[in-house]
């Protein structure tokens, strides 16, 4: 069997808190997803889920938080590695309603392999490590198959929200996507992709903006691919 290529580097940090530790070993375990092959991810939420989004890699879960707070409704799921940024988001949500977010702790591509076809409403992939040299590039998480995957288990319709400030990053999405049968761009200027739009919280890495004027690409499930 292949071994799975890291999109990732080390999962732990400095040292954790005492406070952030104890959520680690209480809190997490109560938002933990459970995974299981061609479940509904509905059913990972309680009643009155109508749909189900992922955010891959949530950094300190500013915006996923946002997310759940504004749509009631809808499951949030997020994929972080790192340690670090999973103890600041259970920090977060310490006192408040959590029964529509769960967390995995670990690849988002575990997630996506479980998942039933057209089962998410919408995917954000928000200030991912653009992994700049030439040789970690096979580590971005953009790839033409991870864009097969995506397309499997996104509805019709269903928005794939990506944004960075790395302009390297930008275009090889760009490229991948504009070639994807499964995607379609939804901008029609570039006050389109040069602006963030509605509904699009900002997150902690973007108010920094280290290398540049974030770019913020929003495309669609076409409906072209029956995969």
């Amino acid at each position: 069997m292949r071994r799975r290529r890291l999109l990732y580097g080390r999962r732990k940090g400095p040292k954790l808190s005492p406070h952030k530790e104890e959520l680690r070993h209480t809190l997490l375990p109560e938002l933990a997803l459970k995974l299981e092959p061609g479940r509904d991810p509905r059913a990972y939420f309680g009643e009155g889920v109508h749909d189900v989004w992922l955010e891959v890699g949530f950094g300190g879960g500013e915006h996923l938080l946002e997310q759940a707070r504004a749509n009631p409704r809808v499951g949030l799921i997020g994929a972080e590695p790192y340690e670090a940024g999973v103890a600041k988001l259970l920090s977060k949500m310490v006192d408040r309603d959590a029964s529509n977010i769960r967390i995995h702790e670990g690849d988002a591509r575990d997630i996506v392999d479980a998942l039933p076809g057209a089962s998410l409403g919408r995917v954000f992939i928000l200030f991912p490590d653009p992994w700049p040299k030439t040789r970690h590039h096979k580590r971005r998480f953009v790839q033409m198959e991870m864009l097969d995957a995506l397309a499997r288990v996104m509805k019709p319709g269903a928005e794939l929200r990506i944004a960075s400030d790395d302009a390297g990053y930008v275009a090889w999405t760009l490229e991948r996507l504009m070639a994807h049968p499964g995607f379609a761009w939804t901008a029609h200027s570039a006050a389109d992709w040069k602006s963030r739009p509605p509904g699009w919280p900002q997150t902690r890495y973007e108010a920094k903006a280290l290398h540049g004027p974030p770019a913020y690409l929003l495309f669609v499930r076409s409906g072209k691919m029956t995969g």
